[in-house]
């Protein structure tokens, strides 16, 4: 995967997500913002809507045209997962949310080079990773540390297109500043 389309989240859900970073990295599990201890300010606590080998300037200028007409919901993070090494709180999928989600691959359809298949419509699980290529021990050791979880409201307040080798980002929408 070389880009992603993420959406991420308000200041209050981005520190809830950081402090579950944190009581993992406090049990000695490597988390998705936390490596060896030290947070990374890179890593923005999100959830990914699409992801593909690239996706090129004219699409984005179209999905920019397309989530300024859209209404993007919050997402409720409630359900703490574990499957396949990685820990995650998968969001409660609403119509809504599925609106969004296939309108932005409306978007991308026949635009994109190498489409990532688990975040096409029908296959894709909303969910904001914590924790990812964990050992069995570490699962457990990881859904321990983090059980119970309480729900978490995430606002979405930015939609970037990331470059997941770089860090680099494009911002496609800014819904603080109302862009």
């Amino acid at each position: 995967m070389a880009q992603a389309l993420e959406f991420h989240f308000d200041g209050d859900a981005d520190a809830a997500v950081r402090g579950l970073w944190r009581r993992l990295a406090d049990n000695h599990i490597s988390s998705n913002g936390i490596s060896s201890g030290v947070p990374s300010p890179a890593t923005s606590p999100h959830v990914t809507f699409a992801a593909a080998g690239t996706i090129p300037a004219a699409t984005r200028a179209a999905l920019r045209d397309d989530l300024r007409l859209l209404s993007i919901p919050s997402l409720w993070l409630s359900i703490l997962t574990a499957a396949d090494g990685e820990l995650a709180l998968t969001a409660v999928v609403d119509t809504e949310l599925l609106a969004v989600h296939s309108a932005v691959h409306d978007v991308l359809a026949k635009r994109v080079k190498q489409p990532v298949a688990r975040y096409l419509p029908g296959s894709w699980m909303p969910r904001c990773v914590l924790a990812r290529d964990l050992e069995p021990a570490e699962m457990t050791a990881g859904f321990a540390a983090l059980y119970p979880v309480a729900s978490i409201k995430a606002k979405i307040t930015e939609i970037v297109v990331v470059d997941t080798h770089t860090g680099e980002t494009d911002v496609l929408r800014d819904l603080e500043d109302g862009s």
